[in-house]
């Protein structure tokens, strides 16, 4: 059998919510979690408010191998991530020593002053162990099976870069993908079948627009390299006897 190991993923913050800042998170972990044979099977976006990160938080842990947090572990009274995971893990949110200790010496050598709000960037959940940050020094944290990281997307990158190594991967997906002539009116029917007949694969059907007209993307998904094969063979086949003019 294979290995699955699953993950989602929780975006915070209400500029995302309210248009202002595009995310640019999402496609990268989903393309990292793809890349290693994780599979990425939620992602939720919540305000900046504590009783909703707590619940959504509470909800996907509990369902997922891994979570990725982004957002709101910043230095503003509205980033409030460190406070809703702490509470949502019933522990306190403190000062780390170790953060303190990096974010104190880090504004010092910059000449810079170490601001009650810049403090703020070294309260963790008791017991939650550090994700390195190197790109600005303030790092995330990891507590049970919860990655906290930075929105910024460089500063996430980054932070996601250090995290890969010590997660527990599955197998790999594998893909095949075949190309339709036509719309997915005309194919539903017969994708529907050939999908009951190959229920260890996933097929997807991606309509696209070009030239004056419809054409469709078709995807084979299958850990297994036979089934892989076994399906991509048969939609090959349809997509073959098919009249592009009908």
């Amino acid at each position: 059998m294979p290995d699955i190991v699953t993950a989602a993923m929780l975006v915070i913050g209400d500029e995302i919510l309210s248009g202002r800042t595009k995310d640019r998170n999402i496609g990268y972990l989903a393309d990292m979690m793809t890349a290693i044979g994780i599979d990425l099977k939620e992602v939720r976006i919540v305000p900046d408010e504590e009783d909703a990160i707590v619940s959504a938080l509470n909800e996907i842990r509990t369902r997922y191998t891994y979570v990725f947090t982004t957002g709101g572990i910043g230095p503003t009274h509205d980033d409030i991530t460190a406070d809703a995971v702490a509470k949502a893990f019933g522990v306190p949110c403190e000062y780390d020593a170790k953060a303190y200790a990096l974010l104190e010496e880090s504004y010092a050598r910059r000449g810079m002053e170490f601001t009650e709000a810049r403090k703020r960037m070294a309260r963790m959940p008791r017991g939650a162990e550090h994700i390195d940050n190197p790109v600005s020094v303030a790092p995330g944290f990891r507590i049970g099976n919860v990655h906290v990281m930075a929105g910024v997307p460089s500063i996430f990158q980054a932070m996601l870069d250090n995290v890969v190594p010590t997660l527990k991967t599955g197998t790999r997906m594998l893909s095949a993908t075949v190309h339709c002539p036509v719309g997915e009116g005309t194919i539903g029917g017969p994708l529907a079948e050939i999908q009951h007949r190959h229920p260890d694969t996933i097929i997807g059907s991606y309509p696209k627009y070009g030239e004056g007209k419809f054409w469709t993307e078709l995807v084979v998904r299958a850990r297994n390299p036979q089934a892989l094969e076994a399906a991509r063979a048969e939609v090959e086949a349809m997509v073959a006897g098919l009249n592009p003019t009908a």
